[in-house]
């Protein structure tokens, strides 16, 4: 296989620099101080903001008037095993199909290599832009998400930070780069249940209670409910356990106690506290011995139709020629946390369908096709 040539465009060079960084989460190994250097060149007000384990920078560049903010993470997931690679996972090397492969080439280094040269080569066409670009950069996106985005996000509230669009580099392509933009996500509210029965010897089942029988026509009811229709930006939310477990191991013995993982992806057509009303209703009526312990991952958001989300589509169609579909699939982003500060948030990215997957790799050219688009961004909303 072909290595690298020295004639790669800038993004693409960028895009291998970052990727040859091997940032598991939450581990960030340069890829951001490299990005800095490069934003304070441009006159960006650069500010690392590391907290606790956790290296973060908030950059800005302009004055008075809107915000654009490009926001993504230098973490990547692990690689799982490294013989399972047809490459190494941080070599950053293009096929002989001209494929980027690498760990965190869709997701999600190659956004921002084709952010950061957008933002270049539209600082040296309009050095005197209108509003502001900034950058809010993290490396615990792909981890637990308490000390990235999040945590800035609330330091930029605490002190009036204004943002008005936000675009972050999530891989939000389907089968092209633009065919698909994601502009919000669902909610997440996550449960452990723990049902507690009595322990004792399956030969003398009246002498014990046992909770998988107990629980188990509670659990079918709530796989069974239909929770809302969603609506015109949202599918129905929807119940999955991911998660069921009980028994000391022997085969005789009837266990005392069950604990069971379940989580919603819902609407905003439900509530957090309407939801663990209508959970704990069920299991109350079916007189469990029980507990719940309630996590909520992120509040569902959404970005409709306007200045953001027009320019955004308004920009593929002249870049790719294409249509986009805004969309609210998949899992949780960052983009939850910057959509409290009333923000509007957009995700755009490469092609998704090798993310956290051994081979990871997406087309080398359409980094440079996503370059042009956040740069046609950028020209209609600031220039």
């Amino acid at each position: 296989m072909p290595a690298l040539s020295p004639t790669l465009s800038p993004t693409l060079e960028l895009a291998c620099d970052l990727i040859r960084r091997p940032s598991v989460t939450p581990v960030d190994e340069g890829c951001q101080e490299l990005m800095m250097r490069r934003l304070a060149a441009l006159g960006f007000r650069i500010e690392p903001m590391r907290i606790e384990e956790v290296e973060n920078f908030w950059a800005i560049r302009g004055g008075d008037g809107p915000v654009l903010c490009f926001a993504g993470h230098t973490d990547v997931v692990p690689t799982g095993p490294r013989e399972a690679w047809q490459h190494q996972p941080f070599e950053a090397l293009i096929d002989d199909q001209g494929m980027l492969c690498g760990r965190g080439a869709a997701d999600m280094k190659g956004s921002l290599a084709a952010m950061l040269v957008a933002v270049e080569r539209f600082v040296a066409i309009h050095p005197q832009h209108k509003g502001a670009i900034a950058f809010l950069i993290t490396s615990d996106e792909e981890g637990p998400a308490q000390h990235g985005t999040k945590a800035v996000v609330e330091r930029l509230r605490a002190r009036g930070e204004r943002l008005d669009w936000c675009i972050v580099g999530e891989p939000s392509s389907t089968s092209l780069v633009g065919d698909v933009v994601k502009n919000g996500r669902r909610g997440s509210l996550g449960c452990t249940l723990k049902v507690r029965g009595v322990q004792g010897h399956v030969a003398y089942p009246h002498l014990a209670k046992n909770p998988i029988h107990l629980v188990a026509p509670a659990l079918t009811e709530l796989a069974a409910v239909h929770w809302d229709d969603g609506n015109a930006f949202f599918p129905p939310t929807s119940f999955q356990i991911s998660n069921l477990n009980a028994g000391t191991g022997a085969t005789n013995v009837i266990p005392g106690e069950l604990t069971a993982v379940f989580n919603f992806r819902f609407s905003t057509e439900s509530t957090v506290e309407g939801l663990q009303q209508r959970v704990a209703a069920i299991f109350d009526k079916h007189g469990l011995d029980y507990h719940l312990d309630w996590a909520l991952s992120g509040l569902p958001f959404l970005t409709e139709p306007g200045e953001l989300l027009d320019a955004v589509a308004a920009s593929i169609k002249a870049v790719t020629g294409r249509e986009t579909q805004p969309s609210t699939s998949g899992g949780t982003s960052d983009g939850r946390f910057i959509a409290t500060l009333g923000t509007q948030v957009v995700e755009l990215g490469p092609v998704n369908a090798t993310i956290h997957q051994v081979d990871e790799r997406i087309l080398a050219s359409d980094l440079d096709v996503l370059t042009d688009i956040y740069q046609q961004t950028l020209e209609r909303l600031l220039a």
